[in-house]
């Protein structure tokens, strides 16, 4: 299978982060043009009311800022998975969420944690690892990339601040690294060159016939049923008094 039905664009790489964007956004809106405050649906630790958090909390934002702050990295880390890892996004989504919300809701703090913050977590962690263990030439240059932009997030997964869920930061970091151990994905076959393949025959290359084992080029090469090539060199001489160069 050709490496283009793995890696390539759909409309879903752009239209699921979009719906993810504007949902969370008009969450925060609809919270301020009715002047209510949806936290008491966020993960409250070992209730059970807490548990509809699980399903909710990705949806609700504490601010302005706490919301901004997750919207860029929510839209990239998605379109990257939709694309590099499509037949699997869904699947992984879906388990990943539940997994990292019954980590926040089993070890988190007795207070409500809201945000996508666990989400971002979950997906920066998945496509990291996976491409890390993958060692596909294209999925470790993912890797790479996002370790780079959204590498100093890993300090967050400890109790830096007393504001920010950590235990979300960690669950969707160790769900996502899981998931990227046991998750199996379809991967492009290696290219192989003719010379790669187990039935290559260097006496049947057209191209190296014109070479003999030495790796010198030979002039005339006759074959039973083919004519002699021969290859004429033509030397032009330099007209007496000129000094004129050419690059």
């Amino acid at each position: 299978m050709k490496e283009e039905t793995h890696f390539r664009y759909s409309n879903g790489v752009l239209l699921v982060p979009m719906i993810a964007v504007l949902l969370i956004w008009t969450v925060f809106w609809l919270e301020l043009q009715f002047n209510t405050n949806w936290n008491e649906f966020g993960i409250y630790p070992r209730t059970v009311t807490g548990l509809r958090g699980i399903l909710f909390s990705p949806l609700l934002h504490s601010s302005v800022e706490h919301l901004y702050n997750n919207t860029l990295p929510l839209a990239i880390l998605l379109a990257t998975l939709l694309y590099f890892y499509r037949n699997i996004s869904f699947r992984f989504l879906f388990w990943g969420l539940i997994a990292t919300g019954i980590i926040t809701w089993a070890i988190g703090r007795p207070a409500y944690h809201i945000g996508a913050s666990g989400l971002i977590y979950l997906l920066a962690s998945f496509i990291f690892f996976k491409g890390i263990f993958t060692k596909h030439y294209r999925l470790v240059a993912v890797s790479l990339v996002v370790s780079f932009i959204y590498g100093s997030m890993l300090w967050y997964i400890f109790p830096i601040k007393e504001e920010i869920s950590w235990e979300g930061h960690l669950g969707g970091f160790l769900v996502g690294l899981l998931m990227a151990v046991f998750l199996k994905v379809s991967l492009p076959p290696p290219v192989k060159y003719a010379w790669e393949k187990e039935d290559y025959n260097e006496e049947e290359d057209e191209f190296l016939k014109h070479f003999d084992e030495d790796g010198n080029f030979i002039e005339n090469l006759s074959e039973e049923g083919e004519e002699n090539l021969k290859i004429t060199y033509h030397y032009k001489k330099a007209r007496k008094g000129s000094d004129s160069k050419n690059d």
